[in-house]
């Protein structure tokens, strides 16, 4: 029967990676794969990951299977993190490890379907594995707009999808940092959205992958906070690989919120039935390292500290790009200093991508799509004279 499958086609991005493995021009600048980079261009592990992980080495007394509600210390330890002081909000919350943000939405995009939801709206452009990961599991995605051509968020589009919806709609938000464009809502803006959502029959999905990188632990996750004190019932899908540069051990977390503690239950056991059937148990190392390193004072406080330092870095680098607006033919970039997160999107068309590459050897998303983690204090000006070049 394999006979029968056909190509797919393949993943732009694995093949940007390997195009830009093979250049051998020395000030080559990668603009592509979504990774932190610091000033020197290395994606380290974090100071307070290696500390924990020495006391791991030490302290752990079996590699027995965990479960598929995975460590509940690491899930219960991340909790006030990620909604504040009132972290259970009256037990009404509660969650379990997945494999990554990725295993956090597929886990969130399946409960939402066996509640009955046919249809999950996302905003787009998107986060590329968003819509396969709804229509894998057999739900519609239909889109709205999630950005102005201004660089501002496009709020009506997402608050007119919030007040036509019907029963069986949910609607996928990112929290903060949005990939790809990292155009956020305004506070203004999360206040509307969760007023809507308090008197609509669509089920929030928020997708919070990069809290941390943006305005800062507390701000980036104040429009999750402002919806779930206000609606019922929401999914949150949660990522520790980019805050906690965990990225191949993939540290995940799902949560769901629900009318009345009662009903808790029946959510979780739910959710680990799925778990059980997708990939059975968690890994554990990654989540354990963040548990450790939650736990403990010192070594929370130095990832707290590695986190502003990785979030002053993105400040920079889209400060100094705004700074070079007008140098740039056609390519608006004032607007970056006001987003956040590793990523923005340029207006470039295929052609100009192309030049970029192999004149200049940038590479980049043929969407137009750059991680600007990507850029240095040593290679910025050269990006900023490539645009200048294939913009004129």
């Amino acid at each position: 029967m394999l006979d029968r499958l056909q190509d797919t086609p393949p993943d732009a991005l694995l093949a940007l990676i390997k195009q830009f493995a093979a250049d051998e021009r020395e000030d080559k600048i990668d603009l592509g794969v979504g990774v932190y980079r610091t000033d020197d261009g290395a994606t380290p592990v974090f100071a307070a990951v290696k500390a924990a992980e020495r006391r791991l080495l030490d302290e752990q007394d079996s590699k027995s299977y965990l479960g598929p509600e995975g460590d509940s210390g690491f899930v219960h330890a991340l909790m006030p993190i990620v909604f504040g002081s009132d972290a259970t909000m009256g037990g009404r919350i509660d969650g379990l490890q997945t494999p990554g943000g990725t295993g956090a939405v597929r886990l969130a995009i399946a409960i939402a379907q066996k509640a009955g939801v046919t249809r999950v709206h996302v905003g787009t452009p998107s986060w590329p594995n968003h819509i396969p990961i709804i229509t894998d599991v057999g739900l519609e995605a239909p889109t709205f707009s999630h950005a102005k051509a201004d660089g501002s968020a496009d709020a009506d589009a997402l608050l007119q999808i919030i007040r036509a919806g019907r029963e069986g709609d949910a609607v996928l938000i990112h929290a903060c940092c949005h990939n790809p464009t990292g155009i956020d809502y305004s506070p203004e803006q999360w206040d509307e959205i969760a007023e809507a959502l308090s008197t609509s029959p669509v089920l929030p999905i928020i997708d919070i992958a990069y809290q941390g990188l943006g305005e800062g632990l507390e701000e980036d996750a104040a429009g999750l906070r402002k919806v779930l004190a206000r609606v019922p019932y929401a999914l949150v899908a949660y990522s520790c690989d980019k805050n906690f540069g965990l990225y191949r051990d993939r540290v995940g977390a799902f949560y769901a919120k629900v009318a009345e503690p009662a009903q808790l239950g029946a959510a979780l056991s739910n959710a680990a039935a799925l778990a059980r059937a997708n990939w059975s148990m968690p890994p554990d190392h990654g989540g354990a390292v963040v548990r450790i390193a939650l736990r403990d004072e010192e070594m929370r406080q130095t990832w707290l500290d590695e986190l502003t330092g990785m979030r002053e870095r993105l400040r920079w680098v889209r400060s100094y790009l705004a700074k070079a607006d007008g140098k740039v033919d056609g390519v608006p970039l004032g607007h970056l200093e006001d987003q956040n997160g590793l990523f923005a999107m340029l207006p470039l068309n295929k052609d100009q991508i192309a030049k970029l590459r192999d004149d200049h050897a940038v590479y980049m998303a043929g969407s137009g799509r750059i991680n600007i983690a990507g850029l240095t204090k040593g290679n910025i000006d050269k990006f900023v004279a490539a645009l200048a070049d294939v913009s004129a």
